[in-house]
């Protein structure tokens, strides 16, 4: 039987998530650090927009589902919280426990974000649907290009981080709610 406790749900999807990405950096080391903040969004929205296409045609000609795309989005917001820390570099200049150490301390406030929020909301996205998740996800992406196109000034909004952090736990509810 699935527990119900989202602080266990969140980390157990997280998880999943870190188990990639520690893979992912075996084979490829963190290349990611090459990608410029324009690139990032860009990997972000079609990994939101292949979701949304996959929803609503419900058919796949590549073999992979929606679960993956919502992982990889968790695994690409936390690599945009790594880049937006360290900026980006013209080679690999970080080593696979470096990006761990990264990954596990941007997470972690993941998770801590998202307990405040759960609290404030009262578990609100146990009753959203995955849909709405991926519509949620795309809106903040379109807010991080218009940061990024306004050099990062904002006026009252939230800045890119935060958006970044929106996307990783609203991809993270759609993993739990994909994989009970």
């Amino acid at each position: 039987m699935p527990t119900t406790n989202t602080n266990e749900e969140f980390k157990q999807a997280l998880a999943q998530c870190r188990e990639i990405f520690s893979k992912k950096l075996y084979d490829y080391k963190p290349s990611w650090r090459m990608l410029r903040p324009s690139s990032l969004t860009d990997q972000l929205f079609i990994k939101a927009k292949r979701i949304r296409t996959l929803e609503m045609t419900g058919e796949t000609l590549v073999g992979e589902g929606i679960l993956p795309e919502f992982m990889a989005l968790i695994n690409y917001g936390i690599v945009g919280l790594i880049q937006l820390e360290k900026g980006f570099a013209d080679k690999v200049d970080m080593s696979n426990a470096d990006a761990m150490a990264l990954y596990d301390h941007y997470a972690e406030q993941c998770v801590e974000l998202m307990i405040r929020k759960n609290h404030d909301y009262g578990e609100a996205w146990r009753d959203m649907r995955v849909s709405s998740y991926t519509d949620m996800i795309l809106t903040k992406i379109e807010r991080i290009k218009e940061i990024e196109d306004k050099d990062g000034i904002t006026t009252v909004s939230e800045g890119i981080g935060s958006n970044y952090m929106d996307i990783i736990n609203y991809a993270t509810f759609g993993v739990i709610k994909l994989t009970r």
